[in-house]
Formats: structure tokens, C-alpha cells, sequence
């Protein structure tokens, strides 16, 4: 099994109990300790957020590319992230992931997430592809660099949804105003643009526009140059029926979604609530 991702040590079924076991992690979940409303003692400087990122680049990577056969994760988030005594990052919770099929593109299955994390694509039309994991990646990464959940309703409206307000930001050239404050002068500007421009690059609309996980590895540790990629558009998966897209003119071939504004209703459920629901 890879090193960033969780490992099952035992289990236990007896009766009505059902046990899992893992490895202790002494740092409990990225949510809780990055983004909580209590925040932590730990220092998150750049060097660990770089770290975290491109473990769970890693972790990802082999889950769609190596194992066989492949793995869908379906629930990306900053809770699902568990970090060791050192801050590694291990992708968890496996409950809802789906095995992709040898020449298989998508899976249909009943819609379940997370909102803020949903690809809209998927949201619309229950079937599952890498490219949805991809999507939930991007909408981390923002997490990562912002030090701040993908919503936030104490905010002003036009700053209440991290990816929209990522997007403003690069279209007016200022994508540093993203960067956590509290990192201060312990960050490297050029490599945390970077990595927003990757997590734009993961979350555009149109899902074949996404890169793979082996290309975000690869962008991330800056052996693939990013500043050459064009970057459309994202959509934002506000509530599973307010999509919030664009009003870009869409690829001919691509599937189309009701292009709406962004909603004027706040998520029924907070960013680490997960969602089923049947479409």
C-alpha cells in the first residue's frame, strides 16, 4: 500500500459490532487542525503545507493510476486527511470509493459527497470518473494555500466561496491576496501561486479540461511548467440543486449543465457534512 494512504491493520465482526483498526495519527484530520474554528498549536508553515499537498497528490495518483483496478476515492476533503507525528498526510475513509472497471470511464452510482467538494458534473448526473476526485483535490489545495474552508457564510457574499473568490483574484492578477496571512513572510509566493493555479486547473468546468493526477504531481513538485496551461472557468456545486457556473461559451461536445448564477442560498449542509442523496 502507498505511503500516503491509510492502512487498515485489523478488523472485527462479531454480532453486530463491526470494528476497523488503523495506525494511531497523532495530528487528527487537516480539518480539524488547518481549518477548524479552534485551529491548533501546530505550525503550518509553507514547507508543511507543501509536504501535505503533494502527499495526498501522491496518494491519489496511485489510487487512479497503479492499483488494479483503479480506485475512485469519491470524497475528498480536508477531514479525510489524517497527518502522522511528522504532518504526512494519509487519505482515509474509504466507505464510499468505487473500483473503476479494465476500460470502463465512469461509474453510475447514487450521488454522495461532500458540498464545496462535489463536482458539478457529477452532482448532475450520478456518474463518477476520476475526474470528480480531481475536482475535490483542486477545491483542497485551495484549503491548503488559504488556510480557510471552501465556505464560509460569516464572509461578504463574494468572498463566501473560496473557489469563486480564487477565480476573481486571478482574473484581476492578484492571486497572492489568496495566501494565508498567517504564513507571513514563511512562504514562497511564486510556488504557492503555483499550486491555486493547480487547483484551478482541477476544478474547471468542463471535466476533460482537468489534468490527471500524475500531471498534478508533477505541476506541484515543478517538474511540469503550469504557466502555460489555460484555465477556464470553475463551476461551484453550492447545493446539489444550485449548480453555480459560468457563463463561458462550452467545448460543442461537452455534456451541457444549467447554467445558472452563482446561488443566492447557502449550503444546506457545512463543508464536512457528507451528502447522499439520490438524483
Amino acid at each position: 500500500m502507498h505511503e500516503n494512504l491509510i492502512t487498515l491493520i485489523g478488523c472485527c465482526a462479531e454480532g453486530s459490532h463491526r470494528i476497523l483498526v488503523y495506525n494511531y495519527l497523532e495530528n487528527n484530520s487537516l480539518q480539524h487542525t488547518l481549518l477548524g474554528s479552534g485551529r491548533s498549536n501546530i505550525q503550518f508553515n509553507w514547507r508543511a503545507r507543501f509536504k501535505i499537498a503533494v502527499g495526498v497528490a501522491r496518494g491519489l495518483a496511485f489510487l487512479h493510476e497503479e492499483a488494479h483496478p483503479h480506485i475512485i476515492h469519491r470524497d475528498i476533503k480536508a477531514s479525510n486527511i489524517l497527518l502522522d507525528k511528522d504532518l504526512n498526510p494519509k487519505i482515509s475513509d474509504f466507505g464510499l470509493a468505487r473500483l473503476l472497471p479494465p476500460n470502463a470511464t465512469h461509474v453510475s452510482t447514487r450521488v454522495a459527497g461532500t458540498i464545496g467538494y462535489l463536482a458539478p458534473e457529477y452532482a448532475l448526473r450520478g456518474q463518477v470518473t476520476k475526474k470528480a476526485d480531481i475536482y475535490s483535490f483542486g477545491v483542497l489545495i485551495l484549503e491548503i494555500v488559504s488556510g480557510r474552508c471552501n465556505y464560509n457564510s460569516r464572509l461578504p457574499y463574494e468572498e463566501q466561496f473560496l473557489l469563486e473568490r480564487t477565480w476573481t483574484c486571478y482574473e484581476q492578477g492578484h492571486l497572492e491576496d489568496i495566501i494565508d496571512v498567517d504564513l507571513e513572510n514563511d512562504v514562497n509566493i511564486e510556488e504557492a501561486c503555483r499550486f491555486l493555479k493547480v487547483g484551478l486547473l482541477c476544478t474547471q468546468d468542463a471535466m476533460k479540461l482537468r489534468p490527471n493526477m500524475i500531471n498534478i504531481v508533477r505541476m506541484l513538485t515543478g517538474e511540469k511548467d503550469v504557466s502555460t496551461e489555460r484555465i477556464t472557468k470553475p463551476s461551484v456545486v453550492g447545493d446539489l440543486g444550485e449548480l453555480k457556473t459560468n457563463n463561458q461559451q462550452r467545448p460543442a461536445d461537452a455534456p451541457s449543465l444549467p447554467m445558472k448564477s452563482f446561488a443566492t442560498t447557502e449550503p444546506s449542509t457545512s463543508s464536512d457534512t457528507t451528502t447522499r442523496s439520490s438524483l
